[in-house]
């Protein structure tokens, strides 16, 4: 398949990869192919760790975070630093090429580091992963808005995405100037004192028993070589769910869920409403001058930039 100036060796197109939709192998490049020019951009310079369903999501499953050998040339990589003076290599996602390539590898969703190449240390936005204690999506609605909430009122700009999974994440879009470690605590204080504040709803309580029932304020993504789903990527669930940003707006209708949007509606949503989170890039912050706000809106001392 010729993608852009490459040739791009597929196999297998009629491979089915989602038996409950009759959905191939082919049918997933052909998304891909379509939304790479709106997806691309959010993949640009990030190691990726490959989720992989060579025998499509009925099969076994597995994360690969170090690129193989027989990888072409062609394909982007970087070098990532691991404990212990190890380091390996891994994809970046920067062309439609190595979309397709990585596809025609069963890698279904390719997840993404905070960081981007330039930057290891320094991620360029924080999130707050919230995921129901069960099916009812209304809490976590709830939540993503009390979240939008806080963000505000300490001059935050924040974004919202469903995750094609269970839940939604909070996007808080950042200038990379500050490291893994100050980016985490300050997402660590301002759950903590939403918790605080909204205890019979949410928590910062890690262990499932604890939690009785209320969403959990997941702020463990913040740390370096943690990864996310990236904006248009598919799901490997039964219905092809995809990763979709929302306009807040749209968070207010009640028949919303994690997997509303689909493979096989999301380019209809795209034709007609276009990527909401386009401008994202630029609302990118300092945490810095918001350091004294977040204690006066939290109470806690620990966080310093």
């Amino acid at each position: 398949m010729r993608v852009g100036p490459y040739d791009v060796a597929v196999t297998n197109l009629k491979k089915v990869f989602f038996p409950e939709d009759a959905l191939t192998k082919g049918d997933l490049i052909s998304y891909y192919l379509d939304v790479a020019d709106t997806m691309l951009p959010y993949m640009q310079g990030r190691p990726i760790s490959m989720e992989r369903f060579p025998e499509g999501i009925r099969g076994e499953g597995f994360y690969q975070k170090e690129i193989p050998d027989y990888f072409p040339d062609w394909v982007d990589r970087v070098s990532v630093e691991l404990k212990g003076d190890r380091s390996q290599f891994q994809v970046v996602c920067e062309k439609a090429a190595t979309l397709i390539f990585l596809v025609d590898q069963g890698c279904i969703t390719p997840h993404t580091w905070l960081s981007r190449r330039e930057r290891l240390d320094y991620p360029d936005k924080m999130i707050f992963d919230l995921d129901p204690p069960g099916e009812d999506f209304e809490p976590v609605r709830r939540a993503a808005f009390l979240v939008k909430e806080f963000a505000d009122d300490l001059g935050m700009p924040s974004f919202v995405m469903t995750t094609g999974s269970h839940g939604l994440h909070v996007i808080i879009p950042l200038d990379a100037s500050q490291e893994f470690d100050a980016v985490r605590t300050f997402a660590e204080a301002m759950a903590e004192s939403l918790a605080s504040r909204h205890a019979a709803g949410l928590t910062t309580e890690i262990r499932k028993e604890k939690r009785k029932g209320r969403i959990f304020l997941d702020t463990l993504r913040n740390a370096y070589g943690q990864t996310s789903v990236p904006p248009y990527a598919v799901r490997p669930r039964p219905g092809a769910p995809v990763a979709t940003p929302l306009s807040w707006d749209e968070l207010h209708d009640t028949s919303l869920h994690a997997r509303t949007y689909t493979l096989k509606n999301i380019r209809e949503r795209l034709s007609m409403k276009g990527d909401p989170w386009k401008e994202i890039a630029r609302w990118g912050i300092s945490l810095v001058p918001l350091a004294d706000r977040l204690r006066e809106q939290t109470g806690l001392s620990r966080w310093t930039s």
